[in-house]
C-alpha cells in the first residue's frame, strides 16, 4: 500500500457506541480513515463493494449475519479487505471460527489502542497479528489437529541463532515493535528477518512458523 494513502477502514459493530467510540479512537491517526460502518453482517456485505476497505474491524455476535458467516462471505466475493476479529470472546471456538472463516487477526476489545494500530497497519501490508493469549490458543490448537507427516517436514534451511531469537518472539505472539524493542534492532530488521524465516521454514505466515517451530523443537 502506498505510503501516502490512509488506510481505509471499515467499522462492523452492532453496538453504535462502541463503533462511535471506535471511530472516534482512529481518527487521532493519520495513516488511518474510517470510510464507513455496519451494524450487522449483512449491511457490511452491502456496503462494502461501494466502500472499498483495507481492512474491516469485524465483531462476532451481531444481528441477521453474525461475523463468521460475514467473513467467510467476504472471501467469496471480489474484494482485497483483510478481517481483523474485534470481540469479547476469546474462547477456543470463537478464535478457531473466525480465523478458519479467513480472519488475518483476532483481537479482545480490552485490546490496547497501541495493539489495534498495530494490527490495522499489519493486516493492510498483508500480515497477521494476534494477541500473545490468542496466539497461545492458536498453537495449541494446530498442534492437536496438524497431520503428524506435516510434522516431519525440515526446514528448506537452517536458521540463524538470530532468526531462531525471533521466532521465540513470534511463538509468544510479539509484534515487531516489540521483538525490536526486545533485540535492540529495527522494525525493518525484523521484518527482514521474519521474511527469511518464513523461506527457510516453508511457511506463508507467522502462525505457522510459531506452529513448525513448535513442532520441531525450535522454540
Amino acid at each position: 500500500m502506498s505510503k501516502s494513502q490512509p488506510i481505509k477502514v471499515m467499522l462492523v459493530d452492532d453496538q453504535s457506541l462502541f463503533r462511535e467510540g471506535l471511530r472516534t479512537l482512529l481518527s487521532v491517526w493519520d495513516d488511518i480513515t474510517v470510510v464507513g460502518e455496519a451494524g450487522n453482517g449483512q449491511e457490511a456485505l452491502d456496503r462494502v463493494a461501494t466502500l472499498q476497505p483495507d481492512v474491516i474491524l469485524m465483531d462476532l455476535r451481531m444481528p441477521i449475519l453474525d461475523g463468521v458467516a460475514t467473513t467467510r462471505r467476504l472471501q467469496e466475493i471480489d474484494t482485497a479487505a483483510k478481517v481483523i476479529v474485534l470481540t469479547t470472546f476469546d474462547d477456543d471456538e470463537h478464535v478457531m471460527d473466525g480465523l478458519r472463516a479467513g480472519a488475518v487477526g483476532y483481537l479482545l476489545k480490552d485490546v490496547s489502542s497501541e495493539k489495534l494500530i498495530e494490527a490495522i497497519r499489519a493486516a493492510a501490508n498483508g500480515d497477521s497479528f494476534l494477541q500473545p493469549s490468542i496466539a497461545a490458543k492458536v498453537i495449541a490448537e494446530l498442534t492437536r489437529s496438524e497431520p503428524r507427516t506435516v510434522k516431519k517436514q525440515p526446514l528448506v534451511e537452517p536458521l540463524s541463532d538470530r532468526e531462531l531469537e525471533i521466532l521465540r518472539c513470534l511463538t509468544d505472539g510479539a509484534s515487531n515493535r516489540e521483538i525490536a524493542n526486545q533485540l535492540f534492532i529495527t522494525e525493518g530488521t525484523v521484518k527482514n528477518h521474519i521474511t527469511n524465516i518464513l523461506g527457510k521454514m516453508g511457511v506463508r505466515d507467522r502462525t505457522q512458523a510459531a506452529l513448525k517451530g513448535k513442532e520441531l523443537g525450535l522454540v
